[in-house]
């Protein structure tokens, strides 16, 4: 159980509080590239600051605070020339790093140009997704994660607006426990009732759990009943990156999880997945990666429980915005969620002390390409669970299902 002050300490992402600069030190996802295919300009948010993403016809991208300088109007509104974006309101123009180029209206305009700058941040494509910086320079580097350069797979990007917290969603991935009982008996009541499918993996007891720090966060591992140690899920098993991605999977599909702080009260979920089977099924370089939304809630504003990702929902905002941590009650089977707190704020410590933090990489090196572990033959039978994964997933909603069950069905497996 925290206090008070702890609580604000771990869940406050706005500018200068203590979470807010260490999650300054790592980049962000804040869209898919495929959505400034039709509009020039996004509005965004990210830990607590309103932001307009813009290009202009495969030009390089820019991300500046949303309010002109000026007077205050959305510069989501403004029209985009070159590689600059003009204020509707009056028609300053600013450029990616912020200076101001262009003053109408003011006739000894040179002077008070030189006086005026927007706020401006790094932004950086990779894999589909734009990825933004908003800390100190020297910049730390993109993390080059696997699924973001891997060849040869079909890839697809789910989102969704969830109203709570960051933080309570990374600690549902710190507890293993709840997926046997949230996704496998609950899930199994939940689909008894409409006479569906009986989630056949997800049911299956934890008889020993662990976690283990490395280079980029924390690896999960689990034992299964009627399994052992020498089992994928404990041998290999599957790491939380730090400080907001989950990454899981099966035989032939990995996903991302990156859990986006736009404030204090409200995350966007990003499910990246990518989609190859274990053979030599050639797959066509997409155009682009599709972006779809994950319902969450169905036409009478209840919970959709009958998948996997709803149900992880439903938990995270039925806690509230911020989870009140000083009223819960913690046992042994929490141990996961003690170790990500206290590594959180031992990383606070050491950006406090001037220091990089967990998992922030700056030797190009080390970035060409960083291949995460992930069980392949997860709950001991890796290509049934497959099945069940993509059914009972966010992945039933992807544009994409049909062809990547097709791919499947191409390759015997």
């Amino acid at each position: 159980m925290l206090n008070s002050k702890q609580q604000d300490v771990l869940t406050r992402v706005g500018p200068g509080t203590p979470m807010g600069e260490l999650l300054r030190r790592y980049w962000f996802p804040v869209a898919a590239t495929c959505e400034l295919d039709d509009r020039p300009t996004k509005k965004v948010r990210l830990l607590g600051e309103d932001l307009v993403l813009f290009r202009n016809h495969g030009g390089p991208y820019g991300l500046l605070q949303e309010n002109c300088p000026h007077r205050g109007a959305s510069l989501v509104y403004g029209s985009v020339e070159d590689d600059c974006i003009r204020c509707a309101y009056h028609g300053w123009l600013f450029d990616a790093s912020g200076h101001c180029l262009d003053m109408p209206a003011e006739p000894r305009r040179a002077k008070l140009m030189n006086r005026v700058k927007a706020k401006a941040y790094r932004v950086e494509a990779l894999g589909g997704l734009l990825f933004a910086y908003l800390g100190p320079e020297p910049a730390p580097l993109l993390p080059h994660y696997d699924l973001f350069l891997w060849n040869g797979v079909l890839r697809d990007i789910g989102h969704t607006l969830i109203p709570c917290n960051w933080l309570q969603i990374m600690e549902n991935s710190m507890d293993p426990h709840h997926v046997e009982w949230l996704h496998g008996h609950h899930l199994a009541f939940v689909h008894k009732k409409k006479g569906a499918r009986d989630p056949r993996h997800y049911r299956k007891r934890h008889v020993k759990v662990g976690f283990d720090t490395f280079r980029y966060g924390i690896i999960k591992r689990r034992v299964l009943e009627g399994g052992t140690e020498e089992d994928d899920d404990w041998k290999v098993g599957h790491p939380v990156v730090f400080p907001a991605m989950l990454r899981v999977g099966t035989q032939g599909v990995s996903c991302f999880q990156v859990r986006v702080p736009v404030d204090d009260t409200h995350t966007w979920h990003v499910w990246y997945s990518c989609y190859k089977p274990n053979s030599d099924v050639e797959i066509p370089p997409q155009e682009s990666v599709p972006l779809f939304e994950v319902p969450w809630k169905d036409e009478r504003g209840e919970f959709i429980l009958d998948f996997v990702d709803g149900q992880d929902i439903m938990t995270w905002v039925t806690q509230g915005p911020i989870a009140d941590r000083t009223r819960e009650t913690l046992g042994s089977s929490d141990e996961g969620v003690v170790l990500f707190r206290r590594l959180l704020l031992e990383q606070l410590e050491k950006v406090q002390a001037g220091e990089d933090p967990m998992g922030v990489i700056r030797d190009p090196a080390e970035n060409r390409i960083i291949e995460l572990p992930q069980e392949v033959n997860k709950y001991q039978d890796g290509a049934s669970f497959r099945s069940e994964y993509i059914e009972m997933g966010h992945s039933r909603y992807s544009p994409i299902r049909n062809r990547v069950k097709e791919l499947f069905e191409q390759a015997g497996c």
